[in-house]
């Protein structure tokens, strides 16, 4: 009897499974020790991040005690880790005999800690499907991809490669080719379409659940366009528009040709009435359009006739070809007037104070560098940062900038339960920094390591991957 009162405790101790020694989970990646920024409320958390299949699956407070496996761990003592970056608008574009020189700009993508780029339309669109389809398989270094395809314009439309509609049976068929293409959004211009085909377009793709995002003809208001369905409108050419009170008799000048868009831009500038760009700003937060300030390529252009880019430090990387398709805009800026030079100036100050009032009335921005062939010195990669720090400038906290990239891009797209923020669940794309973003902008440009899904690419190979760039 005796040896019962033993016996029978550790035989249902081994029945249950109460004795048994705890399972040790295993992980592809952990990083530890590593500072943790919300770019939701700017908190910083001491955690550790566990890694499996490009997913996050646990985070930790510092301290705990859990034992596990890992192929690969990091430890991020005085790191700083966000989201991956991600630049909202750029270019894959130039013809077939740039096809290799827009692939490799892809690295210095990564090399910038940009993890996802939305590429905003143009002619490469089966090469950009191709390294789309190449970068989620993990055979070419490069930032996701989301694409609009080619954009939607009207007859004889100035960039090449562009889906031309005049009817509503082309509207249909514009359509039924960027679905079939299985594109992420649509992005509509504004060099010839006319403005009743482009609502007509817009509330068409509204009706077919598709994100657009998109240039705006002069020729129609800005409330037109958002009620019709825009989702993003990028640059604040039409922003000023509909905050101007003289925004209807510009747009009827426009319709009978008495002036052109750059004529158009003193008059809507100087019209500018607060009133009015309250109620603009109102209707644009209330719709949840997204705008795409792009502020450092509108300076870098207002610019052109006085800043010398000879010593840039990415001209470097840049193909000969691509520098090529830099000549149109700056032939263009050193020919243009006094006048011209003046207001194009005057509008990019302008615009400054713009972002700032749509950040502070709560309307989402876009952080988007419109880096790419004929866009002169706008160099993808760091011109994101350069994007950021341009926000800053006009009176936006770091964090409000943050912000602006990864977190505001995902919920663009209706990403976000998949992506942008570091949770749980969420892809594994994230950026190591060696300072303080939030104290300084300019810290984002610190990189120590990019994860982009179960890929690691620390400092040194980044640096090297820019160094194959050279030629």
């Amino acid at each position: 009897m005796k040896l019962q009162k033993y016996i029978l405790p550790i035989l249902a101790c081994f029945l249950l499974g109460s004795c048994k020694t705890k399972q040790v989970n295993s992980y592809d990646l952990v990083i530890q020790n590593g500072k943790t920024i919300d770019v939701v409320t700017g908190q910083i958390s001491a955690q550790d991040i566990y890694i499996t299949e490009g997913k996050i699956v646990k985070i930790a407070s510092l301290g705990s005690t859990e034992k596990f496996n890992a192929k690969e761990i990091i430890d991020a003592s005085n790191l700083y880790i966000l989201p991956g970056f991600w630049d909202n608008h750029v270019h894959f574009r130039g013809g077939d005999s740039l096809i290799l020189e827009n692939k490799n700009l892809l690295p210095l993508f990564l090399a910038n800690g940009i993890t996802t780029v939305r590429d905003a339309g143009g002619d490469l669109t089966s090469s950009v499907m191709q390294w789309k389809k190449d970068i989620t398989d993990g055979t070419l270094d490069g930032p996701t991809i989301y694409t609009s395809g080619p954009k939607i314009d009207g007859p004889n439309s100035t960039w090449a490669g562009s889906l031309e509609v005049a009817t509503d049976k082309d509207i249909s068929a514009a359509l039924d080719s960027l679905e079939t293409l299985n594109t992420d959004f649509v992005k509509l211009y504004d060099s010839r379409i006319s403005g009743d085909i482009y609502l007509k377009t817009l509330i068409e793709t509204d009706k077919r659940g598709i994100i657009t995002s998109g240039h705006m003809p002069f020729t129609v208001t800005l409330k037109e366009t958002v009620d019709a369905g825009i989702d993003a409108i990028e640059h604040l050419y039409y922003v000023m528009k509909g905050c101007s009170s003289v925004e209807i008799e510009v747009t009827e000048m426009l319709k009978n040709n008495e002036i052109g868009f750059w004529q158009a831009m003193p008059l809507l500038m100087d019209g500018y009435q607060s009133s009015t760009a309250e109620a603009t700003f109102a209707l644009l937060k209330n719709k949840n359009v997204f705008v795409v300030p792009t502020l450092h390529i509108g300076k870098t252009l207002s610019y052109l006739d006085e800043v010398n880019h000879t010593n840039d430090p990415y001209l470097k990387y840049m193909g000969k070809g691509i520098l090529k398709t830099y000549e149109g805009r700056i032939n263009s800026a050193l020919n243009a007037s006094e006048k011209a030079r003046k207001d194009r100036k005057e509008l990019d100050r302008f615009f400054g104070t713009l972002t700032k009032s749509l950040n502070d009335a709560g309307v989402n921005l876009l952080a988007g560098s419109d880096s790419g062939a004929y866009n002169s010195y706008t160099y993808p990669g760091i011109s994101l940062h350069h994007e950021l720090e341009a926000m800053v400038n006009t009176g936006m906290t770091p964090l409000e900038a943050l912000k602006t990239s990864a977190y505001n891009g995902a919920h663009f797209l209706k990403k976000d339960t998949e992506i942008g923020t570091i949770e749980i669940g969420k892809q594994s794309d994230l950026v190591l920094l060696e300072a303080n973003p939030l104290e300084d902008i300019k810290n984002t440009q610190k990189i120590n390591i990019v994860i982009q899904s179960n890929k690691v690419y620390p400092k040194v190979q980044l640096a090297t991957m820019l160094e194959s760039l050279i030629k």
